[in-house]
């Protein structure tokens, strides 16, 4: 018996400036690009993080109230040693975007950024470029999706897809599985 994939899957590449997302429509087996750009926040200014939280609450509210996925494909957090705020900044946004998840009552999927990678372009450790311009063919656009957050959402989005058609034709996909992590 198959893994049903669902109808409409929504990606979100997290930030708390720009917060890429793209809405799927997954059908008859294939998948059409529904919805895709970027939730913008003000800058960093003094002490405006809350209000810059909120307004990518909001924003994500809308895009789910607006497309109703049956799940969200969120990257995970890639941390860098050398970049430690920023993990910790971008753990903020995810936080905000598991919430509005959680209150649209929509399950959400964590993956890892090289498994997004991989997935779209065959190596994990692909450049955005490349990123954007395997999203670009896969959804025949006419251009790179930019910025390259949206192909990043989207490449979230058809990595899950990806990897659920893996298991419902009986392939395990590389995958580490904790929880919903694939």
């Amino acid at each position: 018996m198959g893994t049903k994939i669902p109808s409409r899957i929504m990606g979100v590449d997290p930030g708390l400036t720009l917060t890429g997302y793209g809405v799927v429509e997954c059908r008859d087996g294939s998948v059409k690009l529904i919805e895709a750009g970027v939730i913008r926040s003000p800058r960093a200014q003094g002490e405006n993080l809350p209000a810059r939280l909120e307004c990518l609450f909001d924003g994500l509210r809308e895009v789910m109230d607006e497309f109703r996925p049956q799940t969200v494909c969120l990257e995970e957090v890639y941390s860098h040693t050398s970049f430690p705020r920023t993990s910790i900044l971008m753990g903020h946004a995810r936080g905000v975007i598991c919430l509005a998840a959680q209150l649209s009552r929509i399950p959400v999927i964590h993956i890892s950024a090289k498994r997004i990678k991989q997935s779209v372009t065959g190596n994990g450790n692909a450049s955005k470029s490349q990123v954007q311009r395997s999203v670009q063919q896969f959804f025949s656009l006419v251009r790179m999706p930019h910025p390259p957050d949206v192909a990043d959402a989207l490449a979230a989005a058809l990595c899950y897809v990806n990897s659920l058609r893996n298991r419902s034709n009986g392939v395990r996909p590389n995958r580490h599985v904790q929880g919903v992590r694939i």
